[in-house]
């Protein structure tokens, strides 16, 4: 029998944490050559790619690069996701940008300290959910709001983006203001200059490449060409180019940021971080599920957290999960972590060695590249779809999304979180509650709306709650319960309640089922549970509710229905026994 060895970090059991130590124990020189070519593929997509979203974010293009680096190499070290690739993200552009410039003032430095200072803030508040175990608080953003402030991101950043795509000067404080401004400079433009012409070009080269030739780089390509035409013809003094890049590395520095700024820079912390983990948790959840391993949502918490802290303290800006480039680094074949560091180096070779070879990148190239992210981004098929299947969900998407769109990013973002709460309150406020009775020809006991051939029990009512019992729905319990006897053709003797759905009773609804069961009382009418679970009854029996009554409890509806049947002599013959009874008679 051969030795067992220890199992690969790609095939471990999914109570082990993926990350980069344990990956490097038996890492082959077969994965270590797939992870160093993919990261070339990558990186080619790495360096524009942050550049044009460092330039959307309000900042110069070089803290770009310093974004991706630092976080690569942070991930690889203590994110738990095989594949995932973090970096700047067209999402948290517009969220950044609103938040530095109206502080910046127009200071190209001071607006790389407020951002360094909202990604420190960013990742601490990351790390403090993550030791709080609030890796669960992303799942109150269902998927309708997030698709209405993901278009709503999309749509005010494509917007800002504009103005450089056609390089037109245009400036406003909100996507509102700003609309009517492009319009008129649109209008008024000389669509055949060549700014307008290098945008459009660059724009159409994404599109085209990404339509019909999926596997070439599309971004770069738009990079290299529009790079070309400007020093071919020698437009460095009539188009906008990115200039001159420092050499070397980022420096470990505090952000100069005046404390009285801070508080400014919080609610746009708290939103980012919020929309970073909700998207880097659907991404990790969507690869777990591909690649056979485990996500673990309190660590990925911690792993974005220190991600961002490091982007901050390395002079670079919030950073999310990228949903376009981790495709690219998995087409590419990259297999482990040791993608993102391998394009890490890449990088970093490239800000000590080359840093001038972007030097007269149009920034209408970085436009487009942003704006072809963008319209990536908009979800216009999936609210369509809304529209068709839930017409409730898809208003709260569209709601979400013009507030994203009219009042801001930021507002826009907590909106969709109060609007996620409110949603959750009025479910449960609200729930679904049915009356039961008996169909001929099927099992069990069924909605007497869904069936309205269904037979009721003389003096009997079966009543089913479809929630747990807690402070906010005992009133309506108690009201609808009432009105169902209320509204009854006979008069009722005795309710069962169908109680399987109810998992939960506090103390409040406590309190209203002693009132409710005195109330019952006083019209001689009986009370029974059927269905209901264990931890629900103990904590009745907590509150001193029916402990030393419990002949009220049965396993089934069908034994409640057969102890009222013979407590109160009901002439009832169910279809199943009587099937039974014109078998035996035939037998006879």
């Amino acid at each position: 029998m051969q030795p067992s060895r220890p199992p690969h970090p790609q095939t471990a059991p999914a109570t082990a944490p993926r990350w980069l130590l344990p990956t490097l124990v038996g890492y082959s020189w077969a994965r270590c050559k797939s992870d160093a070519l993919a990261a070339l593929v990558l990186s080619a997509m790495l360096v524009p790619v942050g550049m044009s979203y460092a330039e959307a974010s309000g900042v110069p293009a070089i803290y770009g690069l310093y974004a991706t680096l630092i976080p690569l190499l942070i991930y690889a070290l203590i994110g738990t996701s095989r594949i995932l690739i973090l970096g700047p993200d067209s999402a948290l552009a517009a969220l950044i940008a609103i938040s530095i410039l109206p502080l910046a003032a127009g200071s190209s430095a001071h607006a790389v300290a407020l951002a360094g200072m909202l990604s420190i803030m960013t990742g601490l508040l990351c790390i403090l959910a993550g030791l709080l175990r609030l890796g669960f608080v992303t799942d109150l953003l269902s998927t309708p709001i997030r698709y209405g402030y993901l278009n709503g991101i999309a749509l005010t950043v494509l917007v800002s983006q504009l103005p450089k795509l056609f390089g037109l000067n245009v400036s406003a404080d909100s996507l509102l203001q700003q609309l009517p401004l492009l319009a008129q400079a649109l209008w008024e433009m000389t669509w055949l200059a060549w700014p307008s012409l290098l945008g459009i070009g660059c724009l159409a080269l994404i599109i085209l490449c990404q339509k019909y030739l999926p596997r070439w780089p599309a971004v770069l390509l738009a990079m290299i060409v529009s790079t070309i035409v400007v020093q071919v013809f020698d437009l460095s003094s009539v188009v906008a180019v990115i200039g001159q890049i420092p050499q070397g590395l980022p420096n470990l520095t505090w952000p100069q940021v005046p404390w009285a700024e801070v508080p400014h820079l919080l609610p746009s912390a708290v939103a980012i971080a919020l929309v970073a983990f909700a998207d880097m948790s659907i991404l990790t959840r969507s690869y777990a599920q591909r690649l056979g391993t485990s996500v673990y949502p309190n660590r990925e918490l911690l792993a974005l957290g220190c991600a961002n802290l490091g982007s901050g303290l390395f002079q670079g800006f919030a950073v999310s999960s990228s949903a376009s480039r981790t495709p690219v680094a998995e087409a590419a074949g990259a297999q482990t972590q040791m993608t993102g560091v391998f394009s890490a180096l890449c990088i970093l070779l490239f800000l000590l060695f080359a840093p001038n070879l972007l030097s007269h990148v149009p920034k209408a190239a970085l436009a487009a590249v942003v704006i072809a992210a963008c319209w990536s981004l908009i979800e216009y098929r999936a609210v369509k779809a809304l529209y068709r299947l839930r017409r409730s969900e898809f208003w709260t998407s569209m709601f979400c999304f013009f507030g994203v769109a009219v009042l801001g990013v930021v507002e826009g973002i907590f909106l969709a979180v109060a609007i996620a709460l409110g949603l959750f309150v009025w479910r449960a406020w609200q729930p679904y509650s049915a009356v039961l009775g008996r169909v001929d020809g099927l099992k069990g006991y069924h909605d007497i709306q869904r069936h309205p051939e269904a037979k009721q029990i003389k003096g009997l009512l079966l009543f089913r709650w479809d929630a747990p019992l807690f402070f906010a729905n005992q009133g309506q319990f108690r009201r609808t319960l009432q009105r169902h006897i209320a509204q009854a053709k006979r008069p009722i003797r005795c309710v069962v309640l169908a109680a399987e759905p109810i998992t939960d009773v506090d103390t409040t609804a406590a309190e209203m089922l002693r009132e409710l069961e005195q109330w019952l009382q006083e019209r001689g009418i009986v009370l029974y549970f059927a269905e209901m679970k264990g931890n629900s009854k103990d904590w009745l029996r907590r509150y001193s509710l029916f402990q030393d009554q419990p002949q009220r409890f049965f396993p089934t509806i069908g034994r409640a229905v057969d102890q009222y049947v013979q407590d109160f002599a009901v002439d009832w013959v169910d279809w199943e026994d009587q099937g039974l009874g014109e078998q035996i008679g035939k037998t006879t």
